[in-house]
């Protein structure tokens, strides 16, 4: 080995660093003379496996690998399962025990130690004991108000909160079936409580409730638009979303709208002192991430995704766009009118910049840029002229938030959140055969500032705070020939303080939250008192009871009108209250559930009673019965859900079931009382996901009750030039059944590079689920059934590459 060495020194003039004894003993073949150095280098490396770092370009050093194992506990001396633990160039995660092994290069590479709810460490190699495997304690985040009750609720990176909230940590994330990417809007669905009756995340359904019931944050922005593909992948980049938390019930004080539920989406918050990032491609789109160090107080997140389509247009890529397009404009038209060059695209990307001035002072920043773009031609024949004129849609949403916390002592701190987010959709319909052009738009754009306070004394911990948002909705609708234009704009400001406490107990057995929210709507002059409340209480060391209960409101919703003229996606317009024909929304929840946990077995059981007054017939997506109707009303829901969960070692198998009778009131309608659209009253989901330091491989089963719809009678279908419908909601579309299978293998390519390549295959059998249902009359006057189908097989496929 010495010999090698001196003959590279010799030949390209460096100079190698080591310890006096590290290559007694160390023999390797020689080199070839007519190699680079760094050929040699790497050559040297494989026989010795040796760490050869450049320090300039005459010095290398060369240091021995170090093995280093430990066991991640809480203050009380518990196993962390799903710890992650990273360096540099390699990771682990621990075991149910907390125990983790991981080889880094040399005593000065930093190690990284992770959990939800605990405080993050790194510390260099040299200060780990490395002839012993020792207990290593995380200590727990202060203003994390709700540490982890349960780990792996599903799988590993999914787990349960003590407040009844599900947070989902990708850092430690295993797999879900017909998934590769951790697409957050996706991967809720895999909750009992959470539904999507047309299968886009665009429309997803918390408990019976509609799309624009859910509360959408990132970062603390409040989201008006979540998707790509006009609903069937989320927005939110895969890499720079690392948690998410759902909250079905008992939502803290400090939030507001959301009647139906909350998706609180965060990125990293740790400074990274070294320079990383990742590479991506699927068959739907490119990615990229990196996380640039400036200093070490300072760091900058960059992430971008683009579609691909304008590279190769994958099978892939023509599913979903067939998928969106379905019987709409696109598609289909008039007989003497052809559409051609028809072109999609999207993009997101993101900024964000973390700064750590000093111990007691954390500044984030962020920006959000979301675009979605349809173009097409429509040409025809007209009085004997042949014109063509150009249909488009695109939703653009821009975002930024400022957040700054201060750490005052050990005991009290403060959050100062800001933000300001815009979201746009336009809609051009030319059609020439009425030699007509359509503009519609339809812009949101609200700011907010939130500044609250966390005392910490012993087993207290209270929260003071104020907020307030002003709301500004914009909606506009052109007409060139004949001339029309009508443009309505809304601004509804309010205020709002809240307090929460929460107590629990020394042996964390019994915890408490007990919160209030009092909101001042000034446009209104109305005061809404919320209160928000959720008991957990351990019954032996099995058991665990819990009683969940919020008050909640919201200002703003979804109006829809004539689901199916055009493209449909621009009839889908936010709208704020009016306290009129478009009520405030507000709600009311309360829960109580079971769980049960020994040796892998995990039973969770919970029944809930929900209702929300408010709602009106345009934000119910009606496309059969009432489609036209402007009536207001509120739907009662009555549920249960269980989850049964058995971890085997690397293997996880649950099987979920929700039942929800969902039903409306709306007091002025034919009808006063049917079945909710969002009524689906049984729903099975199977699943299981295999994972190991190399592979994650996980397959499932969906299946649930068709959505309800309604029927023109027959024999007597139209009336007066009307579709005759039967009694709302009386009929059912089919059962929905899907089976979904993914795969990923995770390799490392070198030491500062490693990689993973996946699969997946979304509704394997190909089954043709119907999601929707309308009804027109044609030119013999007899109604006419359209029906829109989900996915069939898609498969999918990405290569990931980090460095």
């Amino acid at each position: 080995m010495l010999q090698a060495l001196n003959e590279i020194s010799k030949a390209h003039n460096i100079t190698f660093n080591y310890k006096s004894d590290l290559l007694k003993g160390v023999y390797v073949v020689p080199v070839t003379e007519n190699l680079s150095v760094n050929a040699k280098i790497k050559n040297l490396e494989q026989q010795t496996d040796f760490v050869f770092t450049r320090i300039s370009d005459v010095v290398i050093t060369i240091s021995k690998p170090l093995s280093i194992c430990g066991y991640i506990q809480d203050p009380l001396e518990n196993p962390l399962y799903g710890a992650t633990i990273h360096t540099k160039g390699d990771y682990a995660v621990t075991n149910e025990d907390g125990y983790f092994e991981i080889e880094v290069p040399s005593s000065d590479a930093v190690l990284t130690i992770r959990f939800i709810g605990f405080k993050t460490i790194e510390r260099q190699a040299r200060y780990f004991n490395l002839n012993s495997c020792e207990p290593i304690l995380l200590l727990e985040e202060i203003e994390v108000f709700s540490s982890v009750l349960l780990n792996a609720y599903i799988i590993k990176g999914i787990d349960k909160r003590q407040n009844g909230s599900i947070a989902i940590d990708y850092s430690k994330f295993t797999l879900l079936p017909g998934l590769i990417e951790s697409d957050v809007l996706h991967t809720v669905q895999a909750l009992p409580s959470v539904q999507s009756v047309d299968e886009t995340v665009s429309n997803i359904n918390i408990r019976g409730g509609s799309n624009d019931q859910n509360l959408l944050l990132w970062d603390g922005i409040k989201m008006y638009q979540s998707s790509h593909f006009f609903g069937l992948i989320s927005s939110f980049n895969p890499q720079m979303t690392q948690t998410a938390t759902v909250i079905n019930n008992g939502t803290d004080a400090s939030f507001t709208d959301g009647v139906s539920g909350t998706i609180d989406m965060h990125s990293n918050t740790t400074i990274e002192t070294n320079f990383k990032g990742s590479f991506g491609l699927n068959l739907l789109n490119a990615d990229v991430f990196l996380n640039v160090p400036v200093g070490k107080k300072s760091s900058v997140q960059l992430a971008g995704r683009k579609s691909i389509d304008e590279l190769v247009r994958t099978p892939t890529y023509d599913t979903y766009f067939e998928r969106v397009t379905q019987h709409t404009e696109v598609q289909e038209n008039e007989s003497n009118v052809n559409n051609s060059n028809q072109s999609f695209d999207f993009y997101d990307t993101s900024i964000r910049w973390l700064y750590n001035p000093t111990d007691k002072d954390f500044i984030r920043l962020n920006v959000l840029l979301v675009h979605n773009d349809l173009t097409f031609d429509e040409s025809a024949l007209y009085n004997g002229i042949q014109e063509s004129r150009e249909s488009s849609i695109s939703q653009n949403s821009l975002s930024a938030g400022f957040n700054y916390r201060r750490q005052w002592n050990d005991k009290w701190s403060t959050v100062l959140n800001v933000y300001n987010t815009d979201y746009k959709l336009q809609a051009v319909n030319a059609n020439i055969m009425a030699e007509q052009r359509f503009l519609q738009e339809n812009i949101v754009s609200e700011t907010s500032a939130k500044l609250e306070g966390f005392y910490t004394q012993n087993q207290w911990q209270f929260n003071l705070g104020y907020n307030f948002t002003e709301s500004k909705v914009t909606n506009l609708n052109d007409i060139d020939v004949p001339r029309f234009v009508r443009r309505d704009e809304e601004i509804v400001r309010e205020q709002a303080v809240f307090a929460q406490t929460q107590f629990q107990n020394e042996n964390k057995d019994v915890n408490v939250n007990i919160g209030a929210r009092i909101n001042y709507i000034e446009k209104f002059d109305e005061l809404i008192l919320e209160p928000r409340l959720s008991i957990r209480k351990a019954l032996g060391n099995h058991f665990e009871l819990e009683a969940l209960g919020e008050f909640k409101h919201q200002n703003t919703s979804q109006i829809v009108n004539f689901q199916n003229d055009f493209l449909g996606v621009e009839k889908r317009r936010w709208q704020l209250s009016d306290n009129d024909s478009i009520p405030i929304l507000k709600s009311k929840q309360g829960s109580i559930g079971l769980l049960y946990r020994n040796k892998g077995w995990l039973l969770d059981a919970k029944a809930y009673y929900k209702t929300v007054d408010g709602i009106t017939t345009q934000s119910q997506s009606f496309t059969t019965k009432y489609e036209f109707e402007k009536e207001k009303g509120s739907y009662d829901v009555f549920g249960a859900e269980i989850l049964v969960r058995k971890n085997f070692n690397n293997l996880n198998t649950w099987l979920s079931y929700a039942y929800i009778k969902n039903d409306y009131t709306f007091h002025t309608l034919e009808e006063v009382e049917f079945p909710s659209n969002f009524d689906i009253t049984h729903a099975f989901t199977l699943g299981t996901t295999y994972s190991d330091d190399s592979w994650k491989i996980s397959a499932g089963l969906n299946y649930r009750l068709g959505k309800p719809t309604s029927i023109p009678i027959q024999g007597n279908e139209v009336v007066e030039n009307t579709i005759n419908f039967d009694s709302a909601n009386n009929e059912r579309l089919q059962d929905y059944l899907r089976i979904d299978a993914s795969a990923l293998y995770k390799f490392k390519i070198s030491k500062g590079l490693r990689s993973e390549v996946g699969i997946s295959a979304w509704n394997i059998s190909d089954v043709e689920n119907p999601i929707n249902n309308y009804y027109r009359i044609d030119a013999e006057n007899h109604a006419v059934k359209f029906t829109r189908y989900s996915l069939g097989i898609t498969t999918n496929a990405v290569l990931r590459v980090y460095f």
